[in-house]
């Protein structure tokens, strides 16, 4: 083992602490400030916000409506995201919540029982106002009248709704894009579209991509298409899940490009697009 001593005269040269210039970009934001009682209430209702969902869910709603976040974020979603780590669905979650207790606290018979937690009331966004009231009467019934757990409350609205028996305003053979919001099982799916091919009381079978879904009415968006696109889309669809079919994930290039053009929010590939899929089905013996 050698012991060299430290070079101390070593100086950094030119090139060492050179920058490139070239590549700097600065973005300047256009702000608006805020009043002295602003900042005060906007330090409140974030503390808030970090507390309980309930409280969470009114503050954000005023710093929405108030838009309390304009003088550092363009956006409410922006603000949320780098304020409290919440992506959109999470705030929305969080203020719909705090809109039902509000609703239920309305009710004098249920007014010493109200949700404890977000998951609890998150099934009854899909009811209207006095629906919301029945259901968590008859959830708090079921618990032995205590604070019923989500699960109980999801089941409860579940038969409420088969109950009004509404129509499925979706028909075979038309483009819809999956909505994942909290549904575990369509993870990874929020964008992509597919092309029901049953329609259900309650839900649809989407083909897509890689594969067919059951989703849920609520978990679907209409992609108001001519005929014309349908048909276009349909073709499209059968191209994608034949590629997917041969090379399953073999290659991700392949994966890469099928994923993309199973998000795509247009009825219509580019020539680019077009030229990039007939080469790789070429290539797999699919032209």
């Amino acid at each position: 083992m050698i012991n060299a001593p430290l070079d101390r005269t070593a100086t950094a040269t030119n090139n060492d602490l050179s920058i490139d210039t070239a590549n700097i970009t600065i973005t300047v934001l256009a702000t608006e400030e805020l009043t002295e009682e602003e900042e005060r209430d906007r330090l409140h209702l974030e503390r808030q916000v970090e507390r309980a969902f309930y409280e969470a869910g009114k503050a954000l709603r005023e710093l929405r409506d108030r838009r309390l976040y304009r003088n550092s974020h363009k956006t409410f979603d922006e603000y949320c995201k780098d304020r409290f780590s919440y992506n959109r669905s999470r705030s929305y979650q969080l203020i719909d919540a705090a809109g039902i207790v509000d609703n239920l606290r309305e009710c004098p018979q249920i007014v010493d029982i109200l949700p404890t937690a977000e998951g609890q009331v998150r099934p009854l966004t899909k009811l209207e106002a006095e629906e919301q009231v029945d259901c968590w009467q008859e959830a708090v019934e079921a618990a032995g009248g205590k604070v019923p757990s989500g699960r109980i409350v999801k089941s409860i609205v579940d038969k409420i709704r088969e109950k009004t028996n509404l129509p499925n305003p979706y028909h075979l053979g038309e483009v819809c894009q999956i909505l994942p919001k909290d549904n575990p099982e369509l993870k990874g799916k929020s964008g992509c579209w597919g092309i029901i091919t049953h329609v259900g009381n309650f839900s649809c079978t989407i083909t897509t991509w890689d594969g067919e879904y059951t989703v849920k009415i609520e978990n679907l968006k209409y992609l108001n298409y001519s005929g014309a696109d349908c048909e276009y889309m349909q073709q499209l669809c059968q191209r994608l899940v034949r590629l997917h079919q041969a090379t399953g994930n073999r290659d991700a290039a392949v994966g890469w490009l099928l994923s993309g053009l199973g998000k795509q929010n247009q009825p219509f590939l580019t020539p680019l697009q077009e030229k990039l899929l007939a080469v790789v089905e070429e290539e797999y013996g699919l032209s």
